[in-house]
């Protein structure tokens, strides 16, 4: 049975949650049975189905927040967070 696609939002709307220097904050749910990318009271929560150890929860969240901006994985960089579930990431403003 195939895996439902993730539930991502425009990349407009990430991009205006982003401070001018392209920070963006996220609150992380690992081990989750869907993901996805959810914009509540302007705060930026990714539920992911990778479990949180040797950093394949942080990786799946950069992979998903990659692909909802329309980028390459390695354009996301993460700035804090390795091992918290409030996270801060780094994505170009010209996305």
């Amino acid at each position: 049975m195939a895996r439902p696609r993730a539930d991502l939002p425009p990349a407009a709307a990430l991009l205006a949650l982003a401070d001018p220097e392209g920070r963006l904050a996220v609150r992380v749910t690992p081990g989750a049975k869907s993901e996805g990318i959810e914009i509540d009271g302007g705060r930026v929560l990714v539920k992911v189905r990778a479990k949180p150890e040797d950093g394949k929860a942080t990786a799946a969240v950069q992979e998903l927040l990659a692909r909802a901006l329309g980028l390459a994985p390695s354009k996301v960089e993460m700035l804090r967070g390795a091992t918290s579930r409030e996270k801060l990431f780094r994505i170009p403003r010209e996305a």
